[in-house]
């Protein structure tokens, strides 16, 4: 886990950028989350403002059960969801992923009845990064 402003699982992958969003799309889909958004950061900047980046990927990440159950507690949740996972390459053979820590991100609501959907959505996202790291 890293130290940030916000805490998230991170791992090194030995795999090339592609295979890399593959992987974390298939244990996504493993514990529940499909893909809502997929922002090509490269392609973004390089069309908004004519910069080169490198291969770097947000993933919007949903569980439905989980997401219907946050937003049932307080529609301002929205603004946390999904839960985002990144992947970036390092160079040609391998590449990061970072998942957010859903507990930290909840805890800017300050509103506990939120602590059970995040505790399960970090299990599962915990998950998601054994299966990745392993």
């Amino acid at each position: 886990m890293t130290d940030t402003l916000l805490t998230a699982f991170e791992c090194s992958l030995d795999v090339p950028y592609a295979q890399a969003i593959e992987r974390v799309t298939a244990a996504l889909k493993d514990e529940g989350f499909g893909v809502l958004t997929k922002i090509d950061v490269k392609a973004t900047l390089r069309e908004k403002i004519n910069v080169d980046f490198r291969e770097y990927t947000i993933l919007g990440a949903c569980n439905p059960t989980l997401a219907h159950r946050a937003l049932s507690t307080t529609l301002d949740v929205g603004l946390l969801l999904p839960c985002n996972v990144t992947v970036y390459a390092t160079d040609d053979q391998h590449s990061v992923v970072s998942i957010i820590d859903p507990i930290s991100m909840m805890a800017v609501t300050g509103n506990p009845a939120l602590a059970a959907v995040a505790d399960e959505a970090r299990v599962r996202l915990e998950r998601v990064h054994a299966a990745l790291a392993a």
